[in-house]
């Protein structure tokens, strides 16, 4: 393949990327952007390796072959509980195919024309090592995080900010020696240094605030990859990595803005702190069975559906849409409220609601429907928990204080279908259990709405 031919197709490809961003904005053109992506990736592979400069050989046949096998096999395998975890756990790879690549660079020799070019070379070799190792170990810290291998709650170090910045500044001095000639030795010591970084940063995050730490590190492996791209002089990787990282950082921006939480926060692990202790919740948490449950929709004129995580985890989604399915069939008005930063990973509810064919006109944005909850007979609520504390707005000393929330407790009854009286992953009391309005349903989201179902007339 030519190099004119090559670089025609990867134009195709970046088209075809940034068509594959511009139809996530809803499901129904979703699924077509996906297969853009899909073409666009294949497309930019295949000219990759058919490219000039590149040796087909034994060695990457094999290598691409294992890595095909492997895709196919975690693709099948993992479920869209586990995607949040499979996410991290990608980013985790770009960063350190990053590290390698500079590591790789800096072992090479180069000639260069001028001192001009030599120099603008060693800093995207310092900038692609230090944005890929931050991106590995947070992605390893994320991911541990997310599949309860680590504890979620935040590891808050005396001066961790200050042990951060000191971090930052010895990384800039040991770049400022590497220009100079120090030798490749500063360029090891700032990847150790960017390695702690990565993994004291996300640590210091409380394992509810996962989704927003996600898509960070995704706009994270973006740079990274954009930073590979000016080194290995491809103009593919710098546009794409361009894309994911800046789309990325806007959608964390979004979520952040959702959450009440300030951009610089997250990123310097500000989250899970409180000014006071947290208010103290009185009354107690009573249960009721699928029978009081039954009565209550049977009776109600109009039902919101509220699914978080525990939805996920119990693989109740087709349930849930069986449910909506006979109370539209009597005549009921039934609608989903789904908060920004509902489940481990945005969008989750949307996707896991999409895969069991709920209309997508009844799914409605927090903004959308806050508002009817008084307005409303029953409320559902599916494995959520932060998503509807009222603490976030009753309580100036919560961790989620200030937090928007669907303010589900207005509805005139409130149902709330989990497995236990714990307080869930975040780990904040919720006072929402204890209100004179609210039922818990106990037991496995989806044994529960099994049971409920028949029951529905």
């Amino acid at each position: 393949m030519s190099f004119e031919l090559q670089t025609a197709a990867y134009i195709a490809a970046t088209v075809l990327f940034i068509l594959a961003l511009g139809g996530l904005r809803n499901q129904e053109s979703a699924k077509r952007a996906v297969w853009f992506g899909i073409v666009g990736m294949a497309i930019a592979f295949l000219a990759t390796i058919f490219g000039p400069g590149v040796a087909i050989d034994a060695v990457l046949v094999i290598t691409v072959a294992v890595g095909a096998v492997i895709g196919v096999i975690v693709a099948r395998r993992v479920e869209m509980t586990g995607m949040p975890e499979l996410v991290a756990a990608l980013h985790s790879f770009v960063g350190l195919a990053a590290v390698f690549i500079g590591l790789n660079s800096d072992m090479t020799a180069h000639e260069f024309s001028t001192h001009a070019e030599q120099v603008i070379h060693e800093v995207e070799i310092f900038l692609g090592v230090f944005i890929g190792a931050i991106t590995f170990t947070g992605s390893i810290i994320a991911y541990g995080k997310l599949s309860g291998k680590i504890d979620g709650k935040a590891l808050i170090l005396p001066g961790r900010h200050v042990w951060n910045v000191v971090m930052v500044i010895v990384s800039f001095v040991l770049m400022v020696l590497y220009i100079q000639g120090a030798g490749s030795w500063t360029l090891y010591l700032m990847t150790l240094l960017a390695l702690v970084i990565g993994a004291h940063l996300v640590m210091a995050i409380g394992g509810g605030d996962m989704p927003v730490v996600v898509s960070m590190l995704n706009s994270y492996s973006g740079w990274a990859a954009s930073a590979t791209g000016f080194l290995l002089g491809n103009d593919l990787l710098i546009v794409t990595g361009a894309l994911v990282g800046s789309s990325g950082a806007i959608l964390s921006y979004i979520m952040c803005v959702a959450m009440n939480r300030k951009f610089l926060s997250v990123i310097l692990g500000g989250f899970g702190t409180v000014n006071g202790p947290a208010m103290e919740v009185d009354g107690e948490m009573i249960a009721i069975d699928a029978d009081g449950v039954a009565a209550a929709l049977n009776d109600a004129d109009t039902v919101i559906i509220v699914p978080g995580y525990g939805m996920a985890v119990a693989q109740a989604q087709r349930a849930v849409a069986e449910l909506t399915q006979r109370l539209r069939a009597k005549g009921k008005t039934v609608r989903f409220g789904i908060h920004p930063v509902a489940g481990r990973l945005p969008g989750h509810m949307n996707v896991l609601l999409a895969e069991a064919k709920v209309p997508y006109d009844i799914v409605l944005e927090m903004d959308e429907i806050n508002d009817d909850f008084p307005q409303t007979d029953v409320t559902i609520i599916i494995g959520s928990n932060d998503i509807v504390n009222p603490a976030a707005q009753e309580d100036p000393n919560s961790p989620i204080a200030g937090m928007p929330v669907l303010e589900v407790w207005k509805s005139r009854q409130v149902f709330v279908s989990k497995r236990g009286q714990g307080t869930g992953y975040s780990g904040i009391e919720n006072p929402l259990f204890y209100k004179e309005n609210t039922r818990m349903f106990y037991g496995d989201a989806k044994k529960s709405l099994d049971e409920l179902l028949p029951k529905i007339s």
